[in-house]
């Protein structure tokens, strides 16, 4: 029985921050290049500053995934690997059933539009029907065609990240280096309160104060 599954693969490497430039525009360059096979690169996100990042996405043979992943990952830690198949024989099954539809639909068009006995009313019909029919048989084709694709090549997502133990090291400094604007903004917030606060605390005391000397007159 044949299969009909569209693959993804999606890969985490972890490698030193300033590794990972050089290591995407390889794996971009090997993709290009098809240096594995037949390979497409479908986007590619890079991210710098103190917690630097990067994804790559192709689509490729399916025996270019493995040597496309060593390259990724030499000398580098991997940090996970997920793999995933949508079963598409439905599909394909369905988009194969309405062709062979259509194009028998097509073939009894274009035997009335043959014959020479026809108004020329039932011509125009016959030929705007005709177009309707191309037109969706293309529109099925096309999509006939997109599943061909994806099980004919796989999904491959790499994302490369800093390493744990530099990812640590730069959230920490990251943390240092915003703690005094933290500290400002909570200063500030504390300010703005007991200016807020004040006018009622003035109000509060001088009513406690009424209220002793109310008292003490009272005795």
């Amino acid at each position: 029985v044949q299969a009909f599954l569209a693959y993804e693969h999606n890969v985490v490497v972890q490698l030193p921050p300033d590794a990972i430039t050089a290591r995407v525009e390889a794996a971009q360059r090997a993709c290009t290049d098809a240096k594995f096979g037949q390979c497409v690169v479908l986007n590619v996100w890079q991210n710098g500053g103190d917690l630097p990042s990067a994804t790559l996405g192709m689509r490729l043979v399916p025996e270019a995934v493995e040597p496309m992943v060593a390259l990724a990952s030499d000398g580098a830690r991997l940090g996970s690997r997920s793999t995933r198949a949508e079963d598409l024989a439905v599909a394909v099954r369905d988009n194969d059933l309405a062709q062979q539809r259509l194009r028998k639909e097509r073939e009894r068009l274009q035997e009335f539009q043959a014959r020479r006995d026809l108004a020329v009313a039932d011509m125009i019909a016959l030929s705007k029907q005709l177009a309707e029919t191309e037109a969706q048989l293309e529109a099925i084709e096309q999509a006939g065609a997109q599943h061909r694709r994806r099980i004919d090549t796989q999904l491959l997502t790499i994302e490369f990240r800093p390493t744990s133990t530099q990812e640590g090291r730069n959230e920490i400094w990251l943390a240092l280096r915003e703690s005094g604007a933290t500290l400002a903004t909570g200063m500030a917030w504390t300010i703005r309160t007991l200016a807020f606060l004040l006018p009622a605390l003035l109000v509060l005391a001088g009513l406690v104060v009424a209220i002793r000397r109310w008292r003490r007159r009272k005795r």
